[in-house]
């Protein structure tokens, strides 16, 4: 049997998702190629070949071709447009930056990983807070010697003015009425 051309595919995927997926098995590796040689960026290359695909997926009723070749000519057709469209928001990003004096940069996976566990702590804060506010004072602040700080049980003691075994106790009252009205505002939320 003879493998269908790129037009056939294209018209058969209407009905057929597995040609489309052959289309796309025969396309997507040098589309890929193209994309990433024009813009430098693995990423966005990998995002435009998706976009691409998903594009001609959704246009397929609006496909004519019927020579071999067509079907590569229209979807390389949509990736230019996409391209296009990419460099153009590009440019409109770097005159803002360049405006703002923003230096271009570029992030690691450390850094998305540490922004993210500052994004994680902010959306916790409010509830610690709110936790730590439900404290009296003298508990507040004994935990905060702890936990803050870091100060032994024996510096706590100096410095509220009470004994070791006092200060163990207030830490680990604290740490409990906290943690209770932490765990109180996890049952409420879901």
């Amino acid at each position: 049997m003879q493998p269908m051309s790129d037009a056939a595919q294209l018209r058969a995927a209407r009905k057929d998702p597995e040609a489309f997926t052959g289309f796309y098995r025969d396309h997507a590796e040098w589309l890929d190629r193209w994309f990433r040689l024009q813009t430098g960026d693995a990423h966005a290359a990998a995002d435009l070949t998706a976009e691409t695909f998903a594009q001609a997926l959704v246009s397929l009723a609006r496909f004519r071709g019927t020579e071999p070749g067509s079907g590569t000519a229209w979807v390389f057709g949509i990736a230019r447009n996409l391209l296009r469209g990419f460099h153009a928001r590009r440019a409109v990003d770097t005159r803002a930056r360049e405006r703002l004096a923003m230096p271009l940069r570029d992030y690691g996976p450390d850094e998305y990983e540490q922004a993210d566990g500052r994004l994680d702590a902010a959306a916790v804060a409010a509830e610690i807070e709110a936790a730590l506010g439900g404290l009296s004072p003298d508990l507040r602040r004994t935990l905060e010697l702890r936990a803050v700080e870091g100060l032994g049980y024996a510096e706590i003691a100096t410095a509220t003015g009470t004994t070791e075994a006092s200060a163990r106790m207030r830490v680990s009252r604290a740490l409990r009425a906290a943690g209770a009205r932490l765990t109180a505002n996890d049952k409420e939320s879901l």
